[in-house]
């Protein structure tokens, strides 16, 4: 009566004292006789050990055999509070008898120990979590029964679990392990989250977990797909059933559960069986044999009708004539699956190993008040080939020949559901892996056809490349300031103003000063010629030999030796252009226009007035017509001697000037200056 949890598998089991984690009770005793095949040896592993010691294991104890029955040997015997047990114990054989007795006592747990056989050397027990392992990726091997009431987890696939977590409980919720037979898991390592998910799966139910430091998850075969219910794949007249619910609702309308509307996640009624008793099922053809490796159930999920299904067999067929009952390897039972504890949930079971049909039937039961559900199948496409055939012995003659028969439907049955796939990829995503069950390119035609537009547009990228290269190249060579094409509009308007402006199409109007204004400043050679072209800066009046600046002038004088008057001929002299390589900004406080340049040309001839004149000047009264000379040279004005001042025109955004005859005005930039021919 001292015997606690308890699963003893073919290859590895977990068995643990009475009451564990709770003091174990007086006056108890329990036995296991573990058995492994024949050949192999058995190595137990201790997770926990707590027996109380204080008489020096004289009643209370942990012992271990070699062998069972009366002609066994002692390994040890262990007790103690906290022992550390290092290492593994190991038989000699494959037989091994485990002894477990509780005296007089007040306090200690009792233990929890695990078994394989030896040549599972990563063995662990079933409270070891991810938080024992330093190593970013690892394997382990789980012993089979590791789905225990004591311990917790919290998380789901394909997000991952806390790392507080049991491995082997969580490798059996996620569906890479199985409670009844174990099995070898890989387990990766990574950052947390801040929430995990709980749910329902393979009869383990996980919490809901706040955040941690990290998390694991499982590389697995990678076979998890949805089949095509949800999705649609699988048609309408692949999905039967024993019976229709049909009934009328308060309006008289006849409401009719039909086997398609048993689609995961579709919105309305379920499929439901007009009879509920255990004779019912539900059954998808999957058009061809494929690998399944699970199922998703949910109930009705209608609040006004609670209907679901809480326990149910599988069973498949390759000719939906003959059915086998789904069975683990090794039981010799049918397998029954925990269904749904509500009608909304959604629970999930695996198949392990997984099972090779074509036609998949779902036999529930047990339900709550009606047989009503709606599924989803999880796997993927089976290309490894049918299972071998095996020749059948004759029909059995007498009970041994009975016997013989039983143990071969159990091996056809066990190489039938063993066929998995050889390399294993980290879990997909189950929602978003659904694989379509009716596939029928050639597989050699993909195999060619892929590397070739791989090749294809892998040279287009690469003329691409070596045509963007060459470009950037012939553009180096053109020259070294060479500007982007995008910056030349700007370069060209800057370049614009060193040029004259366009002879053919409009010549320049002469400039006309009074003597008497000339005679104040020292000459220079002045341009007539004005700039149109708009520039950042303010642009110089005069190409040439800029005289005497006043205090705002925008330009910036010459260096070097200035010119005297003696020097210059403004009539005769050659033409010679100095152009400025920029000029300088107006002052912030400076007038609207710049401050004119005056000279002093009162010691040459006067101009006729009768020539005619087009100035860019505006005279208080009537203008005097100067002459008119070549395109660059200065011509005098002719008005009155008393004039000393020349009139412009008003500058913009003023009312007027109180005494027209003290304006005076630049000549304006943007105006355009025909030629007019001299009068000799």
């Amino acid at each position: 009566d001292g015997c606690g949890h308890t699963v003893l598998g073919p290859e590895s089991g977990t068995l643990a004292s009475i009451n564990y984690p709770r003091t174990s009770p007086n006056s108890t005793v329990c036995e296991w006789e573990i058995r492994v095949k024949p050949g192999q040896r058995v190595q137990l592993k201790f997770g926990d050990f707590d027996i109380d010691g204080s008489d020096s294991c004289h009643s209370s104890y942990l012992r271990v055999h070699n062998g069972i029955g009366p002609n066994r040997t002692e390994i040890g015997k262990y007790c103690g509070f906290g022992f550390q047990m290092d290492g593994v114990i190991i038989s000699k054989s494959n037989e091994i008898t485990v002894q477990f007795m509780s005296g007089i006592h007040t306090s200690g747990r009792g233990f929890l120990a695990a078994y394989s056989t030896t040549d599972k050397s990563d063995l662990i027990t079933c409270l070891d979590n991810a938080s024992h392992f330093s190593e970013p990726e690892f394997n382990k091997y789980c012993p089979a029964g590791c789905v225990i009431p004591f311990a917790d987890i919290s998380g789901t696939i394909p997000h991952g679990y806390r790392d507080s977590s049991s491995l082997c409980m969580a490798g059996v919720h996620a569906g890479v392990v199985s409670n009844t037979l174990g099995g070898q898991i890989n387990v990766v390592i990574s950052k947390g989250i801040p929430y995990y998910e709980g749910s329902l799966a393979n009869n383990v139910t996980s919490k809901v977990g706040p955040l941690s430091t990290s998390l694991f998850t499982f590389k697995t075969s990678g076979c998890y797909g949805t089949l095509g219910m949800e999705s649609g794949v699988i048609p309408d007249s692949h999905i039967t059933s024993s019976s229709i619910l049909e009934w009328p609702n308060q309006t008289g309308q006849v409401n009719i559960w039909k086997p398609e509307n048993a689609r995961l996640k579709r919105i309305g009624p379920p499929w439901a069986a007009f009879i509920s008793d255990e004779h019912q099922w539900l059954q998808i053809d999957l058009n061809k044999e494929k690998k399944i490796t699970g199922i998703i159930t949910t109930g009705s999920t209608l609040a006004e009708h609670y209907y679901y299904v809480s326990a149910y067999r599988i069973l498949y067929s390759d000719d939906a004539q003959k059915w086998t009952v789904y069975r683990e390897p090794g039981m010799g039972k049918d397998k029954i699956f925990q269904g749904n504890t509500e009608l909304y949930q959604e629970v999930r079971n695996n198949f392990i190993p997984p099972i090779i049909a074509r036609f998949f039937r779902i036999n529930p039961l047990k339900w709550h008040q009606k047989i009503a559900m709606k599924v989803e199948l999880l796997g993927c496409q089976f290309s490894l080939g049918r299972a071998p055939k095996i020749t059948l012995p004759p029909p059995p003659q007498n009970k041994n020949d009975e016997k013989n028969a039983d143990f071969m439907d159990d091996f056809i049955h066990s190489v039938k559901t063993s066929l998995q796939t050889d390399k294993t990829t980290f879990t997909p995503e189950i929602k978003n892996t659904t694989v379509t069950p009716s596939v029928t390119k050639d597989v050699a035609l993909a195999a060619v056809l892929v590397p070739v537009l791989v090749m294809v547009f892998t040279t287009l990228i690469l003329i691409l490349v070596c045509a963007w290269h060459w470009r950037n190249r012939k553009k180096k060579t053109e020259g070294t300031y060479d500007l982007p094409y995008w910056d030349r509009a700007g370069w060209w308007k800057g370049m614009k103003q060193f040029f004259p402006t366009k002879a053919a199409e409009h010549e320049e109007t002469p400039v006309r000063y009074s003597s008497s204004e000339i005679g104040h400043l020292r000459p220079r050679e002045v341009s007539t010629m004005l700039q149109t072209e708009s520039a950042e800066y303010a642009q110089p009046l005069v190409g040439g030999m800029v005289g005497t600046l006043h205090q705002r002038s925008t330009f910036k004088p010459e260096e070097g030796k200035e010119a005297s008057y003696a020097d210059l001929d403004p009539y005769n002299s050659p033409i010679q252009e100095v152009y400025h390589a920029y000029a300088e900004p107006l002052p912030v406080t400076g007038p609207e226009y710049a401050t004119p340049i005056i000279m002093d040309m009162s010691s040459h001839p006067s101009t006729p007035l009768g020539a005619p004149s087009i100035s860019t000047f505006k005279a208080a009264g009537n203008q005097a017509p100067p002459l008119v000379g070549t395109c660059n040279k200065l011509l005098s004005r002719t008005d009155s001697a008393s004039s000393a001042q020349a009139l412009y025109d008003i500058p913009k955004g003023q009312p007027g000037p109180g005494s027209a005859d003290q304006l005076v005005y630049q000549v304006p930039q943007s105006v355009a200056h025909p030629t007019v021919s001299k009068d000799e």
